[in-house]
């Protein structure tokens, strides 16, 4: 089977002068000063890296997220603000190769603590093979496959590999605080591994283990509970499949007993609407959970994860 992948596109980075004080929005609807508070100050690239700084660093940390509600990150540019804001901060918690203007603006800080989520657990190639399944591609595919998935949040086993890097970090950087900081951690990653085994034991028996999505962000999930995506985009979730991709994914969504296709409250639906129409499945929604909005089932990661749990299971047909 076929599971197609791109890298995800650059971005122009800002040029960044302004000096001084800023705001960043920050993970919640409200605005928060991000530097030079009385706090652990903490700036996150995106939601999954905001919500692990919250939820570890608890009363003593001062979040605020680079990437605002409902914004696509991987099209997220830094501006001027945000970097003199970045350099007034504490620490930066980031992911490096999902969002190429972070990883220029951190790179060019001279703040003291940085913390690349991707370095704190393995990342891999996702494309050739998602949960076992070989795929053939031509040369200039195999070209787009060169990079590594970022996408490790989204399986809970990384993500807690990540929660625990991260908790060091603070213990490291504020360690008045190291304790409570230890303590999170540790109660965060229970939940973690709590969540995991509701996938283990929902996943388990299901009549299909292929589906079909528009953005290929859940190949470490699909790994993790021997799942199959079939990505109809890359990578990239704004990036279009061409005619024969399309007509791929008809055949084999007949051939694998495949009923929905997947979409992300983020981007639009209408690729996803029009391959279901054509080849007569549901749509659904499948949250890669890059941010939380409005739209979104749930109003946290963990609860976001549940109703993905749940269209998973729907989907899937569990026994």
């Amino acid at each position: 089977m076929n599971v197609r992948r791109r890298l995800i596109s650059g971005t122009a980075v800002a040029a960044a002068t302004a000096l001084g004080l800023a705001t960043l929005s920050a993970c919640s609807s409200d605005s928060a000063a991000a530097a030079n508070t009385d706090k652990f100050d903490v700036v996150a690239s995106f939601y999954p890296m905001a919500f692990l700084a919250e939820q570890i660093g608890g009363d003593h940390v001062n979040v605020t997220s680079l990437t605002e509600p409902g914004q696509e990150p991987h099209d997220l540019e830094i501006s001027a603000r945000q970097t003199a804001a970045l350099q007034e901060s504490d620490a930066v918690l980031y992911l490096k190769d999902l969002q190429p203007s972070v990883d220029d603006a951190v790179a060019q800080s001279e703040i003291k603590t940085k913390i690349d989520a991707a370095s704190l657990t393995t990342l891999e190639k996702h494309g050739n093979e998602v949960g076992g399944h070989a795929a053939e591609h031509d040369d200039h595919e195999n070209e787009e496959l060169s990079g590594l998935d970022p996408h490790v949040w989204l399986d809970p086993v990384r993500y807690a590999q990540v929660a625990e890097g991260v908790g060091k970090a603070f213990e490291k950087a504020d360690p008045d605080h190291a304790a409570d900081y230890k303590t999170n951690t540790a109660a965060l990653v229970k939940k973690l591994d709590a969540l995991n085994t509701s996938f283990e034991d929902g996943l388990a028996n299901t009549k299909t283990k292929v589906f079909v999505t528009t953005h290929a962000a859940f190949g470490y999930l699909a790994e993790r509970y021997g799942l199959t995506e079939e990505a109809i985009n890359g990578l990239d979730p704004e990036s279009e499949p061409s005619a024969a991709r399309v007509k791929e994914l008809e055949k084999m969504a007949r051939a694998d007993g495949v009923t929905t296709v997947f979409y992300e409250t983020l981007v639009s639906d209408k690729t996803a609407k029009t391959i279901a129409s054509d080849a007569n499945l549901r749509t659904d929604v499948l949250d890669p959970i890059e941010g939380i909005t409005k739209k979104s089932r749930g109003t946290d990661y963990f609860s976001v994860q549940e109703a993905n749990l749940e269209a998973l299971k729907t989907a899937l047909g569990t026994k």
